[in-house]
């Protein structure tokens, strides 16, 4: 009977490729893939609180009219200002339309109703167009704040919303999402 050779061991793993037991240091390799693995750990929880902090951020699309504008030294006294727009029918729609035609051509301010070259304000403007009609003041102003929270959320006022800008691009635009607020409707 001839003995059956015992299996032969496999030759150990270069250094470099096998694993390092209880108490050896590790490869270079096996460091490398661990700290890998941590650091896709940090980046993952990075991207998520970045996230959280960062969910209540909207950005607007950037409007054209808002950057492409033609100065006052090519219109010249020879051009005179455009008609106020009649798009809108109802009362209050009308009225806050005429009131941001009134910012746009004749200017905008903050900090007061007008100022001394007929700029106004968002407030101004709307009391300006409504032509003493206090209950359509209030009506137009209600529609103008329920634009504002519905675009911006919180409890603003109109006169806040106004003063916390550098120039009346977004207040005029506001009056005009208002106006179109109003027409939906129907007042």
């Amino acid at each position: 009977m001839s003995a059956i050779p015992a299996p032969a061991r496999p030759a150990p793993a270069p250094a470099a490729h096998r694993e390092a037991g209880p108490g050896e240091p590790l490869s270079l390799e096996a460091r490398l893939a661990a700290i890998d693995a941590a650091m896709t750990v940090r980046l993952d929880e990075a991207a998520v609180a970045h996230e959280v902090r960062t969910a209540h951020i909207h950005i607007d699309p950037v409007d054209l009219t808002d950057v492409v504008t033609v100065p006052d030294s090519l219109r010249g006294p020879h051009v005179s200002p455009p008609a106020p727009p009649a798009t809108y029918r109802t009362p209050v729609a009308a009225l806050l339309e005429r009131a941001q035609h009134r910012m746009t051509v004749g200017g905008w301010c903050s900090g007061a109703l007008t100022d001394a070259s007929g700029a106004t304000c968002m407030m101004g403007a709307v009391r300006a167009e409504a032509g003493g009609s206090h209950s359509l003041e209030a009506d137009a102003l209600a529609v103008l704040r329920d634009a504002l929270h519905r675009r911006f959320g919180g409890d603003i006022s109109v006169p806040d919303f106004n003063d916390a800008h550098g120039t009346g691009r977004i207040p005029a635009r506001m009056l005009g999402e208002a106006a179109s607020l109003a027409d939906a409707r129907g007042l």
